[in-house]
């Protein structure tokens, strides 16, 4: 279901390659340039870029190895 120019949640995350939830939690991030919710549906612009990848990717996560001591104690 497209209206002119705007798709859904589904059908942006057919053409990302990831789930519809995600990209809904994606717009109500704000991360979708021009998404708006109408009704209950988020309208994504065709056109929209996928976001990038927030997450790390140089292997070094803040206090992770601290967390793991702890998980060891347990």
């Amino acid at each position: 279901m497209s209206w002119r120019g705007y798709e859904t949640t589904k059908e942006a995350g057919a053409r990302w390659g990831v789930c519809s939830m995600w990209v809904s939690q994606l717009c109500k991030q704000g991360r979708v340039p021009g998404a708006g919710k109408i009704g209950g549906i988020w309208l994504i612009p065709d056109d929209a870029p996928k976001p990038e990848d927030g997450r790390i990717w140089n292997g070094r996560y803040v206090g992770a190895s601290r967390r793991r001591r702890r998980s060891r104690r347990g």
